[in-house]
């Protein structure tokens, strides 16, 4: 688990390579931003890891409140619109086409409401019990935790790619596990998981590569 600045940093530094290999596997444009996954992921750890030097020091610095705030729009604004968007612009088939659609627009109502609350609530991160917590005045309801799962989950479930199904099943299952057992520190544990996951997608691009290779030498 993400319980520390030397796990974030570990964990950004295989996703970030793994999102330089996949960028360097991807054939066009189109596939760019499902092969950049990765990186943002290693931006997104980094930003953590950077909280966990700050908070012990410094809770309520600028920089802590800066990198929190950073965070936060990261996971639960910025996540909710790319990840859609990023299935739908490889996905071949135009009935899943549509559903990824849909679920972009249940994104962009999730990436809404949650930049409404990050403005109008303060929010701050604290280190509890070996975990970074991340505390509002705002209270997210179930259905749009709900909501969240099914732009940044449910997109990739509908993928006829199998690592994207493979993904979903990660970050889903994460989500669920982390809910469950760290439910105060939720979405640091489980943004860590869908990190980890991301590893995932380079794999994606490498076997395309290959397959195309075998293709063109034959």
């Amino acid at each position: 688990m993400c319980f520390s600045a030397t796990a974030s940093f570990v964990t950004a530094t295989i996703t970030g390579a793994a999102g330089l290999a996949a960028l360097n596997r991807a054939r066009a444009p189109r596939e760019w931003p499902v092969a950049a996954v990765p990186l943002f992921f290693a931006a997104h750890q980094s930003v953590e890891g950077l909280l966990w030097l700050l908070l012990p020091v410094a809770p309520g610095g600028a920089s802590s409140t800066i990198l929190t705030y950073v965070y936060l729009v990261i996971a639960e604004v910025w996540w909710p619109i790319y990840a859609p968007l990023a299935c739908l612009l490889i996905e071949p088939s135009k009935l899943r086409r549509l559903a990824m659609l849909a679920c972009l627009g249940v994104g962009l109502v999730v990436a809404a409401f949650y930049l409404q609350a990050i403005v109008s609530h303060p929010h701050a991160a604290r280190i509890v019990d070996g975990h970074i917590v991340y505390v509002s005045e705002n209270k997210v309801s179930f259905p749009m935790g709900a909501a969240y799962l099914v732009a940044t989950g449910a997109a990739m479930a509908l993928s006829s790619h199998r690592a994207m199904i493979a993904l979903s099943v990660i970050v889903i299952g994460g989500a669920c596990l982390s809910y469950m057992l760290y439910w105060e520190s939720f979405v640091s544990v489980w943004c860590f998981f869908a990190a980890v996951a991301s590893v995932v997608v380079v794999f994606h691009f490498e076997r395309a590569y290959r397959r195309s290779f075998r293709a063109t030498a034959t």
